[in-house]
């Protein structure tokens, strides 16, 4: 098996209320369209391990961790902001999230599988150093990408991002840092409403208008990322695959369809094969429309597992 799929049982239990978008049936939808599509036969499944205050403490601060740990409620919820609560199993689902890339980089990099999926919550790429926000706690493609440049001394890896929101948090912790290169396309005018103009250098973040459909987003891809990526040759490629860019999606007004899903992660697979041995993980961000969701996952990892 090529294609590892991981996921934390705690990342069901996280529950930030029922009228919450960010909502435990988001693993259920890929999990069952999977399962119909026929995709998860040719996965190999394996659980998350529980990231530790020493892989944290690699992009977030310590006092941001002691000040999770120390309001995670043990009943109800503890509100870091109107959209980002902490419940009774919050803290763990966090820890296992951040985890699931340390699995990922483990696997991949001991030669046991090329690529990996982490399908986990709360998604990662709005946190920061020191702070929650936008659903979530912990950046654990950060973490993850972190992790590997220290543990395997890689010299080079890259961060593609196609959230219809901008990976700020992401952005706020490897800006400026030469070992890390990261691309994105995100909705401008939407959620975060903030990022760093012009960019650092390694940051290759482009803001696109409304209502842009898939093939503008596809030049994108082509002809801005696409360069900067083979011109930087990264040595492990990490994905932030958010599907809240899909045309059903009501969290963003992007135009994206799971064949834009798809092709998108053909580019960047073949960009891991060419560079990095294949070596790649990714991770769900967004994606609220379930359906949507689903179907989007199962493009995408149909082209990670190449079948």
């Amino acid at each position: 098996m090529e294609t590892l799929y991981i996921t934390h049982p705690s990342c069901r239990l996280h529950d930030m209320g029922d009228w919450h978008p960010e909502c435990p049936g988001r693993l259920d939808a890929i999990n069952d369209q999977l399962v119909a599509s026929g995709i998860m036969s040719f996965l190999d499944e394996a659980p998350a391990r529980s990231a530790t205050d020493a892989d944290l403490l690699r992009v977030h601060t310590a006092e941001y961790i002691e000040f999770l740990r120390s309001h995670a409620p043990s009943e109800g919820s503890f509100p870091i902001d109107a959209d980002t609560l902490m419940g009774p199993h919050t803290l763990e689902a966090a820890l296992g999230a951040a985890g699931a890339g340390l699995t990922a980089v483990d696997a991949i990099m001991t030669g046991t599988h090329t690529n990996a999926f982490c399908a986990v919550r709360p998604p990662g790429h709005h946190a920061g150093p020191a702070q929650a926000m936008g659903f979530c706690f912990f950046n654990n493609v950060a973490v993850a990408a972190a992790y590997a440049l220290e543990k395997y001394n890689l010299q080079r890896v890259a961060i593609i991002d196609f959230d219809v929101h901008h990976g700020n948090g992401t952005e706020d912790i490897f800006a400026g840092d030469p070992r890390v290169l990261m691309c994105s396309f995100f909705q401008q005018t939407l959620f975060p409403w903030s990022y760093q103009n012009p960019a650092a250098e390694n940051m290759v973040n482009i803001p696109v208008d409304a209502y842009t459909r898939g093939h503008d987003l596809r030049m994108v891809v082509s002809d801005i990322w696409m360069p900067r990526l083979y011109d930087f040759q990264p040595e492990f490629v990490f994905i932030s695959a958010g599907f809240d860019g899909h045309r059903e999606d009501g969290m963003g007004q992007l135009g994206l369809v799971e064949a834009d899903f798809g092709w998108i992660t053909d580019q960047i697979v073949t960009l891991a094969q060419k560079t990095a041995s294949g070596r790649l993980a990714s991770f769900l961000e967004g994606g609220y429309s379930l359906s949507a969701l689903g179907r989007s996952a199962v493009a995408h990892i149909r082209a990670l597992a190449t079948v």
